[in-house]
């Protein structure tokens, strides 16, 4: 046990970020007794939630990477490892979002079910921008209805490790597809409200285009689809350009997100005689707080499409699609 244990912190602090992610197929013949909590670790905020919101009081869920952190960039420690190996399951969202930690996932799925939540999800609802080198952009989550398909491959995982639960798994499955459903159509009637030549959202990295697409928005990032990649100066100036030839009036930062390439996009249209503002700050990466509305998926989403369509000049209820807004909505 303890050899195996090392190996797979070996595995994770040497993986690099360039390997694709794997889909892991998980052991079918793990079952849970009906006294004992199901005890299931998740990588990401969203995926946690996720699978809270299914699993219900069958479940014990803890994440790995809380608010503020940046999935892309984030190298697991000793305690992480620890955690998954005593854990019952592992969700994780894959399409390459938790790249550092794909070797020790791979390992993990030889002795216990591992779940990427995305893994059946159509091709057809996925987005592949050039840039990523013909990797999808795993950022789904940002379109509430292709997450919403999420729900069917926890649902379905769920059952088979805990079969006695069905009934239930299933019952919690549907209630939270029809949140999701509410959450996409307040999407969709505040995010049209802003007007045709403002419909351009500017943010710290490529984490947006499904939110783009879901909302038909313009999306542009001033990093590539991971935060690894580097804002080029030519980039920069394009964006200042397009900025100040359609008085865009608000441009973003994300909370898991240096803002220093956004303020190099504020000076720059600054310096053309165009007046611009930071609109506030947008979940992209991770979610808000833990304890907080805005660190549930819900919350979160709702937070960015509020921010957004105020941000550009359109018109929503400050609080949001359940009147549950903490953060700040306003102009800053």
């Amino acid at each position: 046990m303890i050899l195996k244990l090392l190996l797979a912190i070996c595995l994770c602090l040497s993986y690099g970020c360039e390997k694709s992610l794997t889909y892991v197929d998980s052991p079918a013949d793990e079952k849970v007794k009906d006294s004992k909590l199901i005890k299931i670790v998740a990588t990401v905020g969203m995926v946690a939630d996720l699978v809270e919101k299914v699993a219900g009081k069958r479940a014990q869920v803890s994440q790995i990477m809380g608010a503020g952190v940046d999935p892309h960039l984030y190298k697991s420690t000793r305690d992480d490892v620890r955690s998954m190996m005593s854990a019952d399951m592992v969700f994780y969202s894959g399409l390459s979002l938790e790249g550092k930690m794909t070797d020790t996932l791979l390992k993990l799925a030889r002795e216990k079910p591992v779940v990427a939540v995305t893994q059946k999800l159509d091709p057809n609802d996925l987005l592949a921008p050039a840039e990523a080198t013909g990797h999808p952009d795993p950022h789904v989550w940002m379109d509430v209805s292709a997450w919403a398909k999420c729900i069917g491959i926890v649902e379905e995982s769920l059952t088979k490790f805990a079969p006695q639960y069905q009934e239930e798994f299933q019952k919690n499955a549907a209630a939270y597809h029809n949140e999701l459903s509410k959450l996409h159509t307040y999407g969709i009637l505040s995010l049209q409200t802003i007007p045709a030549e403002s419909r351009l959202l500017i943010t710290s990295h490529d984490a947006f285009n499904y939110f783009g697409r879901a909302y038909n928005l313009q999306v542009k990032g001033v990093q590539g689809i991971s935060t690894e990649s580097e804002a080029g100066l030519l980039h920069v100036n394009h964006l200042v350009d397009e900025i100040v030839q359609k008085k865009i009036k608000a441009i973003f930062v994300e909370s898991s997100v240096s803002q220093k390439s956004i303020e190099a996009i504020i000076e720059g249209v600054r310096m053309q005689g165009h007046d611009i503002i930071i609109g506030g700050v947008l979940f992209s990466d991770a979610m808000g707080e833990k304890g907080t509305y805005e660190g549930t998926y819900i919350g979160m989403l709702d937070h960015n499409i509020t921010l957004v369509t105020i941000g550009l000049g359109g018109s929503c209820p400050e609080k949001g699609l359940n009147g549950k807004l903490s953060y700040q909505t306003q102009h800053r």
